[in-house]
C-alpha cells in the first residue's frame, strides 16, 4: 500500500542497498552501526506513519453536567473523575453526530505530538538518512570516492601486488634512512623522488615471463600511472575530508536537537480528553469525554525512538571525536602498518590520506596492498622486469663504442635500473651510467675483469658486498656528476685502488654547513683530484690526502675561492688548475711547490704577473696557461722559467712582448691571441724548438722574416690581424701543416706556401677571394 502511494518501492530499496555496498570499503564501523539505526529508526517512523494514517481517531461521548455544578466545574478546573457518572443515561444522538463530534474534538484537544510525532520522526530520520551517505553523492566528492575505490580493486586484484607483497615478506626489515631533498626535485611520484627512503631489496633477476605475462606486466604499469596522477588530483584539496567532517558536525547538531526536544514530549500523550466543542445547539450538550486510540502506543514508540536516537548521539559524537582527535590530513605508511610494508612511499597528504584512513578502519589488508603500488621500490621492480627483457645482450652490444682513447665504452641513460645483460658485457672497460633513477651493483659485475672507469651522472648507485668488494679492486677513474652530497655513493670513499677521483657539483658550505665532503683518507691510491663546484675554501677532507695528490683540479664557477694556503701541503703536485676561481693574484703557496709542471691559471682576474720571476724556483714547470685573465703586460723576469714549453697567454690585455721572453729556447707552444699586440719582434727567431705559435685576433701588420727560421713550426695562426702581405720566406717551414689567414689585408699569397709540403688542402684558411688572386699553383693546390 506504500508502495502505491509513492512512498518507497521494493526495488527502489535494493538499488539504494547495492549503492551502499559500492561504498562499504569507506564506512568505519560507527557509519555502519549509525546505517542500521537509522533503519530502525525508518521502520519505527514508517511503523507509526501507518498506524496513524490507519487507526488514528478518538471517540467522544457527551456527558450531561448539572447547570449549578458548571461555574464551579470550569473555576476549580475540571478532571475526568470530578464528574459524577449518571449509568444509563440515554444521549438520543445517531451516529452521524458522533462522528462529526469526533472529528471536531480531534483537531480541538488532541494535542500536536500526538498527531504529528510519527512524520517528524519520519523526517528527521530521512535527514539523518541522507546526510549520512552525502559525501558519496555529492559531486566533487563522490567522483574522488568512486575513482579510489576503483583503483583500490584493482590494486587488491592485480596479480602484482600478490608478487611483490610475497617478496617483502622474505625480506629484513627496511634500513629507515631518510635522503636530504634536493631543491631542483619534484614531489611528483616520479621515480627519482629524494623523499623517498632507502630500502635495500634483492632486485629481480628472473625474466619477466617466469612471473608475469605481458599483459598482466602492461596492466600492472598502467595502475601505477594511474595511482600516480590520481595521487596529485587527491592531495591537492581536502574536499572530501571537509565534507564528512561537514556531515559529522551536522549529524551531532540535529540529534542534538531531536533529543531535546523529544524528551520534553515524554508524558505527554494522553488517552482521555475533555471536548467542549460549542455545538450544543447541534447536540445538546455541552461537554464530550473522548479518548485518543493511539496514545498510550505512541508514547512506546517515543521511547523506542529516544532510546535509537541516544545511540546514534553517542555514535556521531564518537565520530566526531574521531576526527578530531587524528591528523586524518596526513598518512604514514610506516606508522599505520609498522613498518610492515615497503619503506620507501612518501607521507601522504589530504583527500588521498583521508580517504586511506578510512580504508584501515575497514581493512588495513586495502591500504597494505594500494601500498605497492605508491611505492617506487615496487615500481622500479616492475620496470626492471621490462627493462631486462627489452635490453638483451645482442641490442647492447650495440651501444658499445671505442671513445678517444681506444677504450670500449658503454652509456646507459635514463633507464630506470641497470639491464642485467650489463654484466656479460666482459669487454667494456669505461661505463658510464646517466640518470639512472635505481641503479644497482649486483656481485655480476666481477665479470666485467677491464672495467676500470665509471662515470655516473646524477645518479646513486647502491652496492652488493660482493660487488662493492670488486670495485675496490678494479676501479681507477670515477667521475660524479651530482647536484647535492646525497648523491655521492658512500662506497666511493673507500675506493683504496681509485686514482682519479672528479666530483661535479655543489660543494659550496658557507650557506649550508651539511655540505661536506666526507673522509678522503680511505683513497689511498688517489693521484687527481678534479672539483668543479663553487668553492669558497678548499674542503677540509682535501687537505687529509694532500700529500699523495700529484693533480689538482678546480673550476670553481666564478666563485671567489680564498685560502689557498693550504696548498702548500700538496709537496707532491705536478699538475694545478684553477679555473674560474676570482684569482687576482698568483698564489704564493705555489711558488713552494717543488715537483710543479704544470699551471693553469685560467680565468681569473690576474692583471700583474711580476710573480713569474719568483717562479724560477720551479725549475719543472713546463706548461703556463694564463689566459682569459686582464694581464696587460709580462715581466722581464719570465725568461727565469727557463724550461717552460707551453705558455699561453691568449684573451688578455697585453699589448707588446719583453725581448727576455724570446730567452725562452725549450718552448714549443706559444699562445698570446686575442691580445693588443702590434709587433711580433725579431727576437721570435731564437724559440727554434717552436713548433706552434698563435697571433690571431691582434693588431701585427707584418710578421719578421726571423719567425721562418723556427723550421719545427707546423701550426700557426695568424688570422684577424693587419696583413697586408704574407713573407716568401715560409717556404722554410717544411713542417707546416696548418696555416690560418683570414680576417687580415692581404691580396695575395706568395707562390712559396706550395713549397710547405705537409700544408695539405682544407689546412689553409684564407678568404676564396685572396686565393682567387693569388698564383695558379696555390690555386690548384688548395681550391
Amino acid at each position: 500500500m506504500l508502495a502505491r502511494r509513492g512512498m518507497i518501492t521494493v526495488t527502489e530499496a535494493a538499488s539504494l542497498a547495492d549503492s551502499q555496498a559500492h561504498f562499504k570499503a569507506l564506512k568505519p564501523w560507527w557509519d555502519v552501526l549509525m546505517d542500521y539505526l537509522l533503519i530502525i529508526m525508518l521502520m519505527v517512523s514508517f511503523f507509526s506513519a501507518t498506524l496513524l494514517i490507519t487507526m488514528d481517531k478518538v471517540v467522544c461521548m457527551p456527558k450531561p453536567i448539572d447547570k449549578n455544578k458548571t461555574d464551579d466545574l470550569s473555576k476549580a478546573g475540571f478532571t475526568y473523575s470530578s464528574i459524577s457518572r449518571e449509568p444509563g443515561h440515554l444521549t438520543k444522538l445517531d451516529y452521524q453526530q458522533y462522528l462529526y463530534v469526533s472529528v471536531v474534538c480531534y483537531h480541538k484537544v488532541v494535542p500536536w505530538q500526538s498527531k504529528y510525532f510519527p512524520y517528524l520522526t519520519l523526517v528527521n530520520t530521512l535527514i539523518l538518512l541522507v546526510s549520512s551517505n552525502f559525501w558519496f553523492k555529492y559531486p566533487k566528492t563522490s567522483s574522488k570516492v568512486d575513482h579510489f575505490l576503483s583503483i583500490l580493486s584493482k590494486c587488491f586484484e592485480s596479480p602484482w601486488t600478490t608478487k611483490a607483497l610475497e617478496e617483502t615478506s622474505d625480506q629484513p626489515p627496511p634500513d629507515h634512512t631518510r635522503l636530504k631533498s634536493s631543491c631542483t626535485r619534484s614531489v611528483e611520484y616520479s621515480s627519482r623522488s629524494p623523499l623517498l627512503r632507502e630500502f635495500p631489496f634483492i632486485p629481480i633477476q628472473l625474466p619477466a615471463s617466469s612471473i608475469l605475462d605481458k599483459k598482466e606486466e602492461e596492466q600492472a604499469k598502467a595502475l601505477f600511472e594511474k595511482i600516480r596522477h590520481f595521487r596529485l588530483y587527491a592531495e591537492d584539496s581536502d574536499i572530501v575530508y571537509q565534507v564528512y567532517m561537514g556531515q559529522t558536525i551536522f549529524k551531532v547538531v540535529k540529534v542534538t536537537i531531536v533529543i531535546g526536544y523529544t524528551f520534553s514530549l515524554v508524558g505527554s500523550f494522553s488517552f482521555q480528553h475533555i471536548c467542549k466543542p460549542d455545538i450544543q445547539n447541534l447536540m445538546g450538550y455541552t461537554l464530550f469525554i473522548c479518548t485518543h486510540n493511539l496514545a498510550y502506543i505512541l508514547e512506546k514508540l517515543l521511547l523506542t525512538y529516544i532510546l535509537l536516537v541516544c545511540l546514534y548521539a553517542f555514535l556521531a559524537a564518537y565520530a566526531l571525536f574521531w576526527l578530531f582527535s587524528h591528523q586524518l590530513k596526513c598518512y604514514s605508511f610506516e606508522k599505520n602498518h609498522d613498518g610492515n610494508v615497503f619503506g620507501d612511499i612518501p607521507v601522504v597528504k589530504n583527500d588521498f590520506a583521508f580517504m586511506l584512513h578510512m580504508i584501515d578502519r575497514y581493512d588495513s589488508l586495502y591500504s597494505r596492498r594500494f601500498s605497492v603500488f605508491l611505492s617506487a621500490i615496487s615500481e622500479g621492480r616492475l620496470k626492471e622486469l621490462a627493462l631486462n627483457s627489452e635490453w638483451t645482450l645482442e641490442k647492447l652490444k650495440e651501444q658499445v663504442n671505442k671513445n678517444i682513447k681506444g677504450h670500449c665504452e658503454l652509456v646507459i641513460s635514463m633507464l630506470p635500473v641497470i639491464p642485467i645483460a650489463v654484466y656479460d658485457l666482459t669487454e667494456i672497460e669505461v661505463l658510464k651510467l646517466e640518470l639512472i633513477s635505481s641503479a644497482n651493483f649486483l656481485a655480476a659485475v666481477s665479470r666485467l675483469k677491464r672495467l676500470s672507469e665509471l662515470h655516473l651522472r646524477h645518479t646513486l648507485v647502491k652496492t652488493d658486498p660482493d660487488a662493492y668488494r670488486f670495485l675496490q679492486e678494479h676501479l681507477r677513474i670515477l667521475k660524479v656528476w651530482f647536484t647535492d652530497l646525497d648523491e655521492l655513493p658512500a662506497w666511493i670513499y673507500s675506493l683504496k685502488n681509485l686514482q682519479e677521483l672528479h666530483l661535479s657539483g655543489n660543494l659550496n658550505s658557507s650557506n649550508n654547513k651539511s655540505i661536506r665532503l666526507q673522509s678522503l683518507r680511505g683513497l689511498k691510491n688517489l693521484r687527481v683530484l678534479s672539483l668543479t663546484s663553487n668553492l669558497s675554501y678548499l674542503p677540509p677532507t682535501v687537505l687529509d690526502i694532500a700529500g699523495q695528490l700529484h693533480e689538482l683540479i678546480i673550476h670553481n664557477g666564478e666563485t671567489v675561492l680564498c685560502s689557498l694556503g693550504h696548498l702548500k701541503k700538496m709537496s707532491q703536485l705536478t699538475n694545478i688548475e684553477l679555473r674560474q676561481c676570482q684569482i687576482s693574484k698568483i698564489p704564493g703557496a705555489l711558488f713552494n711547490l717543488p715537483t710543479l709542471q704544470n699551471m693553469d691559471l685560467t680565468s681569473n682576474l690576474l692583471q700583474n704577473v711580476d710573480e713569474l720571476g719568483t717562479l724560477q724556483r720551479l725549475r719543472n714547470i713546463t706548461t703556463l696557461r694564463l689566459c682569459h685573465n686582464a694581464i696587460y703586460c709580462l715581466p722581464p723576469t719570465i725568461e727565469n722559467l727557463f724550461n717552460l714549453e707551453e705558455l699561453t697567454l691568449s684573451h688578455n690585455n697585453l699589448d707588446n712582448l719583453p725581448t727576455t721572453l724570446f730567452n725562452l729556447v725549450k718552448l714549443r707552444h706559444l699562445d698570446i691571441s686575442h691580445n693588443h699586440i702590434k709587433t711580433i719582434i725579431p727576437e721570435i727567431g731564437h724559440l727554434s724548438r717552436l713548433e706552434l705559435l698563435d697571433i690571431s685576433g691582434n693588431q701585427i701588420s707584418f710578421l719578421p722574416v726571423e719567425l721562418f727560421r723556427c723550421t719545427r713550426l707546423h701550426s700557426l695562426y695568424a688570422g684577424h690581424n693587419k696583413l697586408t702581405n704574407f713573407p716568401s720566406e715560409v717556404r722554410q717551414l717544411s713542417l707546416l701543416s696548418t696555416l690560418e689567414l683570414t680576417g687580415n689585408n692581404l691580396t695575395s699569397l706568395p707562390v712559396d706556401i706550395a713549397s710547405c709540403l705537409m700544408l695539405r688542402k682544407g689546412a689553409m684558411f684564407i678568404e676564396e677571394n685572396v686565393l682567387n688572386m693569388s698564383p695558379m699553383e696555390l690555386r690548384k693546390k688548395f681550391s
